[in-house]
């Protein structure tokens, strides 16, 4: 969870052409698949796509995220620069120690991800739904271990195997201090 501290601030909106007063915001944050959820369930599309969001979208995921109660709306059209680049950081925080091989040749799936393609994901890995509220990358690394962990073990092509025994080598041969 990302909790930040919003200053009371006066604004200006040019929109409107008025002044108002924000008072402090304590808003706690959550970027989780309920988040996701209620965002593609607004705006009619995915939301974990490379397809640049406009900033009333990305306005109103932060609104998603939001577990504080009865925020004014307009704290979200007025988020301090420093409020922006934490979230940012936030939802791009793996939120995890566990880390994948780069080795692994496999396609990259075309697949549109959606919340519903996430919520099967969870059920054919039979996490529970609790999971749901987890952080988005957290919740995504469960799913890849568990693909990863259910998949049948892969054999090592021969040249492959030549390769890592090759390396093998070369680091015995380096540590010791040996021709061969």
């Amino acid at each position: 969870m990302l909790e930040l501290d919003l200053p009371k601030l006066e604004l200006y909106d040019p929109v409107t052409n008025t002044f108002f007063n924000s008072d402090e915001v304590h808003l706690k944050l959550e970027h989780s698949l309920v988040a996701v959820s209620k965002w593609e369930s607004k705006w009619h599309k995915p939301f974990l796509t490379k397809d640049e969001k406009t900033p009333e979208q990305m306005q109103d995921y932060v609104r998603c995220m939001t577990l504080t109660k009865d925020v004014d709306p307009l704290v979200y059209k007025f988020l301090p620069a420093f409020a922006i680049v934490e979230i940012n950081k936030y939802i791009e925080d793996p939120m995890t120690a566990t880390w994948f091989s780069k080795t692994e040749t496999k396609r990259p799936n075309r697949e549109t991800i959606t919340a519903e393609l996430i919520y099967y994901w969870m059920i054919q890995c039979e996490i529970p739904f609790e999971c749901q509220y987890w952080h988005l990358n957290r919740l995504l690394t469960l799913i890849h271990v568990c693909d990863v962990k259910n998949a049948p073990a892969k054999k090592m092509s021969k040249s492959e195997l030549m390769r890592r025994n090759t390396a093998l080598n070369a680091a015995r041969k380096s540590k010791y201090n040996t021709r061969g």
